[in-house]
């Protein structure tokens, strides 16, 4: 695979995480996903990946055939009462999975610190908290760009913001979406999130 192939992976990875979890899923993405326009890789590449690719094609295997709109609306029906709430049984959040920071608590500005120390700032329209997992992805996105565009300065933030954050907690919440749902486009997010991470770790360690 070349460069080019790799930082299109890379982003289309990370841009699949952001769409399932940055909101309640809209019709665009899901009736993209209907028409098979997002492909899976036949090869494998890691447990977390592989999981999410095979749960990603169960969900598509299910709905195969329906109304996009219709299977949008189960999503924003799931997605609220396992992510929103009034009592959510799942939360997306960074500081929620940490035990050496409070929820919300002061985790939350060593994310921030992250962010600001790359000069990069979390867009408006997310509406969540800084350590959401969309907006950790956002900044991941942010880096993998700006990698491409030759900022090679960005490989050691992507390296402290993989080892401070992102790893420290993706697994536990892949675990505990796949406790609480049988959506499986939720239990593929979450898995190529972690899967993800995972692949960050060993591109990263590579550019270093």
């Amino acid at each position: 695979m070349d460069e080019t192939a790799v930082y299109d992976a890379r982003i289309e990875l990370v841009d699949f995480v952001i769409e399932v979890f940055h909101d309640t899923p809209d019709e665009a993405f899901i009736e993209r996903l209907l028409a098979g326009e997002i492909e899976t890789p036949g090869d494998e590449v890691n447990d977390h990946l592989d999981a999410g690719f095979a749960a990603l094609e169960e969900f598509i295997e299910e709905n195969e055939g329906r109304d996009p709109a219709e299977v949008t609306n189960e999503l924003a029906k799931e997605y609220t009462a396992l992510m929103v709430g009034p009592r959510p049984n799942v939360l997306p959040h960074e500081t929620y999975y940490r035990d050496d920071t409070e929820f919300i608590g002061e985790g939350l500005a060593d994310v921030e610190a992250s962010y600001g120390a790359a000069g990069w700032n979390p867009p408006e329209e997310y509406g969540e908290e800084n350590d959401h997992i969309a907006v950790e992805f956002a900044f991941l996105r942010n880096l993998i760009e700006r990698q491409r565009a030759g900022q090679d300065e960005t490989v050691g933030f992507e390296r402290v913001f993989l080892d401070e954050h992102l790893l420290t907690w993706l697994e536990q919440f892949t675990d505990h979406i796949a406790e609480e749902t049988d959506e499986q486009l939720f239990v593929a997010g979450a898995r190529i999130a972690a899967g993800t991470a995972a692949f960050e770790d060993e591109i990263v360690a590579q550019l270093l």
